[in-house]
């Protein structure tokens, strides 16, 4: 999940989605570094303005991961 993230980048704080979705900021921390529901993840979308497929962490299409040590690779075209 990248919610703490897009609240950043949107230039807020967690506190003030809190009171734009009027919960306590400790219940929206509890759901940003747990497991929101959907409800919850829409709502916080909505008060974000994004879609919710922003408040997830994106694939890179640019790195693999190593079949034998897991380690990340970044592929690049010469």
């Amino acid at each position: 999940m990248r919610i703490k993230e897009v609240i950043k980048e949107k230039g807020l704080t967690v506190k003030e989605v809190a009171d734009k979705l009027g919960m306590s900021s400790p219940s929206l921390s509890d759901a940003i570094n747990g497991n929101p529901t959907v409800d919850k993840l829409e709502r916080i979308a909505a008060a974000l303005n994004v879609p919710v497929t922003d408040l997830f962490e994106q694939p890179a299409t640019d790195v693999i991961n190593c079949p034998y040590c897991g380690n990340k690779i970044k592929v690049t075209k010469e």
